[in-house]
């Protein structure tokens, strides 16, 4: 029989985002590659520090039991295969061996691989990688590397947070904001209340984690669940589109907050995710001071302004 990841909610994850290689990619930076290819050779027996999505994979994984393998998380970086092997046993070293399978392309795009791995998620430190991934419609972040990590307060519920517009929905309503303002903004969301909104990159992901939590109350025995928060600078009455849009999905969240454009920061530190993911370079910043966070760099928000032409 053909060995599959179709049944399974596929991570895939660079190893900077998995691991605090920071002091290597620095090298790499200010030297070459060469430099950083050697420091890597001489930590081959020293296990890298836990990343900022180290939690988020860690409790995913442990979603899997021997009878029913739910979660593949796949390494796949820009990294040698050298530094690669530093990556598999530090994997090992931190209590994940069933991370097994990993693609690492020695500085070209990894990106492209996204396609056989059916992946869901897409988290790296690059951000070109991620602007790709996202072009080619896989939901994915760049790790913010300087975020807090993840406590350890609840160990058997892996929690997400997810922004709104131009993350689980489109920048549809966003578009209208920034064109014509706040006003403008909450009269188009009254209006269309009972219309869904388009799906956002961010929906695939939302779907497969409620796919695995519902398999999950069918019969595991892992006492993992997933709690997922939708966290977003909407309020009334803009609020009631976003909902019925997640009961169109037949999806449910958890918790909701609609902060009305006060910062998003604080709200998540008491929410305490495994991470947080937003379009908006300001709430990402906001947000990693107190928890793991990535920036989605979709939608308006994420768009190069278009330079007038010269004469």
């Amino acid at each position: 029989m053909a060995v599959t990841l179709d049944d399974k909610l596929v991570v895939a994850i660079s190893s900077r985002a998995l691991f605090n290689f920071e002091e290597e990619n620095r090298v790499f930076e200010k030297d070459n590659d060469r430099a950083y290819v050697d420091l890597q050779r001489q930590r081959l027996d020293v296990p890298a520090a836990p990343g900022v999505a180290f939690s988020l994979v860690r409790k995913l994984l442990a979603f899997n039991t021997p009878e029913h393998q739910r979660v593949e998380v796949v390494l796949l970086s820009r990294n040698d295969p050298v530094s690669g092997m530093r990556v598999f046993r530090s994997c090992h070293a931190h209590g994940l061996p069933t991370i097994q399978r990993g693609v690492f392309t020695q500085g070209r795009d990894p990106f492209r691989y996204l396609r056989p791995l059916g992946a869901h998620l897409f988290l790296s430190a690059n951000e070109a990688d991620v602007r790709e991934a996202l072009h080619l419609g896989y939901p994915a972040a760049r790790v913010v590397t300087e975020s807090m990590q993840a406590g350890d307060a609840n160990p058997a519920e892996v929690r997400i947070a997810f922004d709104g517009d131009a993350v689980l929905f489109s920048d549809e309503a966003e578009r209208v904001y920034q064109a014509q303002g706040l006003a403008a903004f909450q009269q188009h969301e009254t209006d269309k209340a009972a219309l869904p909104l388009p799906d956002g990159p961010f929906k695939p992901l939302l779907a497969a984690l409620h796919r695995l939590q519902s398999a999950g109350e069918a019969g595991s025995t892992t006492g993992m669940r997933i709690r997922t928060a939708l966290v977003t600078a909407r309020s009334a009455p803009a609020h009631e589109r976003a909902i019925r849009t997640l009961m169109d999905w037949d999806i449910n969240v958890d918790e909701a907050m609609f902060l009305g454009g006060l910062p998003k920061g604080e709200f998540l530190r008491e929410f305490e995710p495994d991470f947080f993911f937003d379009d908006q370079t300001g709430h990402v910043a906001s947000a990693a001071r107190h928890v793991p966070a990535g920036h989605v760099s979709s939608g308006i928000s994420n768009m190069a302004p278009v330079r007038a032409a010269g004469n």
